[in-house]
């Protein structure tokens, strides 16, 4: 088992790494263009840069987790990340601010989610669902806590002096990955259960099929995540929402992601990670298709909202369980760092590729897409509850 001690360490970890790097252009960006007088897609091509690098070292920072350990890596992610915000802050020119951002895109891979599930399984095994599960619970709450934090910094000490407090609170989290036990499963004293049992995808071929699906999912999801991050609210502007509405419902898709990880946690030990991945995947197209109808229906924009943040939620959990039934937890950080490869590249060019799409053919166009998107989704989950689902049985 792994010490609720350690969970709440690394979920709190979660919590102010993604608000200080993943969610920091959506508070400082318009201010730091204002500064800089540089466009809008210029001050967000930095973040897009940021997700490149993310991708591009995502398998070697999975293998030096399965051979390190988490405890030297997310702790040697926590320092690069300060150091990145420093330079961020310290930035005055295009060349120095790209190589801040491109700083912050490796210290992003070594030190959120996918690191933190990859340090989890190597500490605990299959036992690692529930825990993964808990720490999506402080990790969803970066923006919120952050982006007040944030901006309180920024109207005090402008911009500059708040990323130079972010870089603190990075620094902050050294102590919380030093935390993590170096030792890896079955030398903590852990006796087999009954879910040290063979991988589902125990031969080649079933490791490539399920690998390739497992693939499809994940950057289905990311891509979704990243659009409808930078385009959720002029989303349902586009379709004759008002700008107010617009906010307060978008806001809803947090609700529905809160409420959905905490009904993962709750039932992360009883639910099939392949049948709660295919539950989310289910519900992923439909929510695009009732944001079809929030011209003149709001019921419909606050389903869309909500269910889509509930989908996303559980997405995000099974990202980190499904790999543990499906592939040899020892090489938990190597082979997925590998899978997750084309999500974090494609989500990096998302928000661009809808922004285009959203002034040249409108919305609605938008939402066809990521309908089209969300049912290859689908089919890739229901594929691997078919195959691995029986094998499971």
């Amino acid at each position: 088992m792994i010490k609720n001690g350690i969970v709440l360490r690394l979920g709190l970890s979660q919590l102010i790494c993604w608000g200080v790097s993943y969610y920091l252009i959506g508070v400082f960006g318009d201010a730091i263009a204002a500064d800089f007088r540089w466009s809008r897609d210029i001050v967000y091509g930095g973040f897009s840069a940021a997700l490149l690098v993310t991708g591009l070292c995502s398998p070697l920072a999975g293998r030096l987790i399965d051979r390190h350990g988490g405890r030297n890596v997310m702790s040697v992610g926590s320092l690069t990340m300060a150091a990145g915000l420093i330079g961020l802050a310290l930035s005055r020119d295009l060349a120095t601010y790209y190589g801040a951002w491109i700083v912050l895109g490796v210290a992003m891979r070594l030190t959120l989610y996918d690191a933190a599930f990859a340090a989890l399984a190597r500490i605990g095994g299959p036992s690692a669902r529930r825990p993964i599960s808990q720490i999506t619970l402080l990790g969803g709450l970066a923006s919120t806590v952050l982006w007040p934090i944030g901006e309180a910094l920024a109207h005090w000490f402008g911009w500059r002096g708040a990323v130079f407090a972010y870089a603190g609170l990075a620094l902050a989290t050294v102590p919380l990955h030093l935390a993590i036990p170096p030792e890896r499963y079955g030398e903590l004293g852990m006796r087999a259960s009954v879910d040290d049992r063979r991988p589902l995808a125990a031969t080649p071929s079933d490791r490539l099929i399920a690998g390739a699906l497992f693939a499809l999912i994940a950057t289905v999801a990311n891509i979704l995540n990243s659009a409808m991050s930078a385009h959720m609210i002029s989303l349902f502007a586009g379709l004759g929402l008002g700008a107010s509405a617009s906010v307060w419902i978008a806001t809803l898709r947090g609700v529905g992601q809160a409420l959905s990880r905490f009904g993962g946690v709750a039932f992360a030990g009883k639910l099939d990670p392949l049948k709660f991945n295919l539950a989310a995947a289910l519900v992923l197209p439909f929510s695009f298709a009732a944001g079809l109808f929030s011209a003149g229906h709001p019921a419909a924009a606050l389903a869309f909202a909500f269910f889509y943040g509930a989908a996303n939620g559980i997405l995000t959990i099974t990202r980190g369980t499904m790999p543990l039934v499906l592939f040899d937890h020892r090489t938990y950080g190597a082979f997925v760092g590998k899978l997750l490869v084309p999500s974090f590249l494609l989500s990096a060019a998302a928000p661009v590729a809808y922004a285009f799409i959203i002034q040249r053919f409108g919305a609605a166009s938008a939402l066809y897409v990521s309908i089209a998107l969300a049912v290859a989704a689908f089919a890739a989950a229901c594929a691997l509850a078919i195959r691995f689902g029986r094998a499971e049985s």
